[in-house]
């Protein structure tokens, strides 16, 4: 990356025909950047500028890869945004080579592996490690909410104080389980989301399912076989036992505290890092988060494969248009024909609905100096950093396989932050360069700014600032590892977060590509 720490622009790749301006407060127009440009109009933080003149047609050039083309001739100096520019199209899936392995046979065995770095984690009897020592109760269908949303507030203020040794109580509320079409082949989708969830490592296999009575989506479904524990974990409302709502709400609290028991006996123990799953996310992306907040996540990210642990990145749509980028560095032809076989799932489902990717990105996103999906695309994928992707989960699956793995989402941010926690993550790295108050209850999730403007504005909320490598301040290297040792101090329950600390947690959404009844 080329930097001019005055004042001005970065330039991610030598075939760049524009650079992103970092002040601020923008550039003036008459200002001079890179030594010789004359700044042609006022342009504002994290937009562009052209560093040549681009004629009509031409390509627009930005990572050293083509974001789009000019719809009209842009001088030297002037500001370039999604106005002067047409979309390009995708990359062709089928013309995409399956493999290519410029490392010899294996593509596993490259970066030299990172021992002795460890974390305080919650074992459980599967193997799995939590970060977090948490109470779960999911519902079967979303007529119970009110009843969840009351008990858990009941439990908290009641119970909970009893039990030192346990962070939390959520509750998994959703509007699937009844008025649907249980047997639809994308039915499976949101069902295996809810299994999925009740089994994350943070909740210790305590976990419990109200239910009225009546859903198409049972209760027992629910639960793994193996953890079943029938009536102590399952409650149904229209039990006819319970005569009244209070006596709902006495046989919830009964359950819950045996529970709550068995959590509290559980106790932090040394774990190595090979224990993390870390599901990586961007939200309100900014120009800045593909040369700042993602590429230090993705340092961070191949630290952690590097040490034995996985990593997860997601959102179908903001990987598509750098697909080309991801192919070949998956491990196996296996691995890059499930990648391809995802980003074509989602293109089928943006044609059904009668939109495709130009929904996306948001005004926010072009506030922020983004002109388009291609542009957002290549800025996204840094966050996975280089490893080699050695698997792809659909949506609502666990995590198979240790390394670098893709988790097939949508971008909205809350329906992948529900998959991920699916696919098994114990850990969040949420990268934001407009600024979101995001957070999971479930999960610990460490607020990474892609510049100092936000985070020092934001300064109770954002919990790692990336802005300096912007400035050269510091390396990506250097933010990379900062960020891998907070990942750890908070795994340990040794730093809270800021969503934490000030208890701003998210509903989770599921994702249902099926249909309603």
């Amino acid at each position: 990356m080329k930097s001019v720490s005055e004042n001005t622009i970065v330039q991610t790749s030598p075939l760049d025909n524009v650079g992103i301006v970092c002040h601020a407060f923008g550039v003036r127009k008459g200002a001079v950047v890179l030594e010789h440009i004359v700044v042609a109009q006022d342009i504002p933080m994290g937009h562009k500028v052209a560093l040549q003149d681009i004629h009509e047609g031409e390509e627009i050039v930005r990572y050293g890869q083509v974001i789009g083309y000019a719809n009209a001739g842009i001088y030297t100096g002037e500001w370039v945004d999604e106005r002067k520019m047409n979309l390009p199209q995708p990359p062709d899936l089928e013309s995409i080579p399956l493999i290519i392995n410029p490392l010899g046979d294996s593509k596993e065995v490259q970066a030299e592996p990172l021992d002795g770095f460890t974390f305080e984690g919650y074992r459980n009897v599967d193997g799995s490690v939590g970060t977090k020592n948490v109470l779960g109760i999911t519902t079967s269908v979303q007529c119970v909410a009110g009843i969840t949303n009351y008990i858990s507030n009941k439990i908290k203020q009641e119970l909970l104080p009893n039990y030192p040794n346990v962070d939390d109580v959520f509750a998994f509320n959703h509007s699937y389980g009844c008025g649907i079409a249980i047997n639809a082949p994308a039915a499976i989708i949101p069902i295996r989301t809810i299994q999925n969830i009740a089994q994350n490592p943070n909740f210790g296999g305590e976990i419990m399912v109200i239910g009225l009575g009546c859903e198409k989506l049972r209760p027992e479904r629910l639960l793994p076989t193996i953890d079943n524990n029938g009536d102590s974990s399952i409650l149904y409302l229209q039990d006819e036992a319970f005569n009244g709502f209070e006596e709902m709400v006495d046989g919830i609290m009964e359950m819950a505290e045996k529970h709550l028991k068995k959590l509290n006996n559980r106790k932090r123990e040394t774990c190595p890092a090979a224990d993390l799953v870390v599901g990586m996310q961007c939200g309100g992306s900014d120009a800045f988060s593909g040369i700042t907040g993602n590429p230090a996540s993705g340092f961070a990210a191949d630290l952690i494969v590097r040490a034995g642990g996985t990593v997860m990145f997601s959102e179908v749509t903001e990987v598509r248009d750098a697909v080309h980028l991801l192919i070949p560095r998956t491990s196996t032809p296996e691995v890059a024909q499930k990648l391809k076989k995802e980003m074509q799932w989602y293109d089928d489902y943006l044609e059904k609905g009668l939109v495709d990717r130009s929904a996306n990105p948001t005004p926010g996103n072009k506030k922020g100096g983004l002109s388009n999906v291609v542009e957002k695309a290549l800025g996204s994928i840094a966050k996975s950093g280089t490893s080699p992707i050695v698997d792809v989960v659909a949506p609502g699956e666990k995590i198979r396989r240790k390394g670098l793995n893709f988790v097939a989402t949508p971008a909205s941010d809350f329906v992948c932050g529900t998959l991920q926690l699916a696919a098994g993550m114990n850990m969040h790295v949420f990268i934001t360069g407009r600024g979101t108050p995001y957070g999971l209850s479930m999960v610990p999730v460490i607020k990474v700014s892609s510049n100092s403007k936000l985070s020092n504005r934001w300064f109770d909320l954002i919990d790692f600032d990336a802005g300096p490598i912007a400035f050269g301040d510091k390396t990506i290297e250097e933010m990379g590892w900062e960020l891998f040792h907070l990942i750890l101090e908070v795994a340990s329950g040794k730093q809270k977060v800021a969503a934490d600390r000030l208890g701003i947690h998210n509903d989770l959404v599921l994702f249902n590509p099926g249909p309603l009844t």
